[in-house]
């Protein structure tokens, strides 16, 4: 897992808690190894239907959170952002939620949001803003 970079840049930045910032506790029968596996193979489909992205996995800390996308927003011009619903959906994440909102507009002025409700529905919300780009097979 971690960070994927493209030669080309990327047009979408993926961003949800790294799996080791979780409280599992709040969810029965979700571990960091089974969210993980769950995000890689997410990934996967993304990457094998052609989706040009970029992963960041972001520690739950607003201010470290923030840096981690301003690094990874710096890569280049970024049409889509995905911020996961483990960023979005727990009242103690709003403040980071927000400032990861707010940072992507000023970096990245224009740029869409989409949201997903768990790794394997990242594809369905992404394709609601952007179709997957075309890329040379040879």
């Amino acid at each position: 897992m971690g960070d994927r970079d493209s030669s080309k840049g990327s047009d979408i930045l993926s961003i949800g808690l790294h799996p080791s910032t979780i409280d599992y506790s709040r969810y029965p029968g979700l571990d960091e190894a089974t969210l993980a596996a769950r995000i890689e193979a997410g990934e996967a489909a993304l990457r094998v239907a052609g989706f040009n992205f970029m992963s960041c996995q972001v520690p739950a800390e607003p201010d470290e959170a923030e840096a981690k996308v301003r690094e990874c927003a710096a890569t280049g011009s970024l049409r889509v952002a995905m911020i996961g619903a483990g960023v979005r959906m727990a009242p103690e994440h709003t403040l980071l939620f927000e400032r990861l909102v707010n940072v992507l507009n000023e970096m990245q002025p224009g740029i869409r949001f989409c949201f997903n409700t768990s790794p394997e529905t990242t594809i369905d919300a992404l394709r609601r803003w952007v179709q997957p780009t075309q890329r040379d097979k040879g």
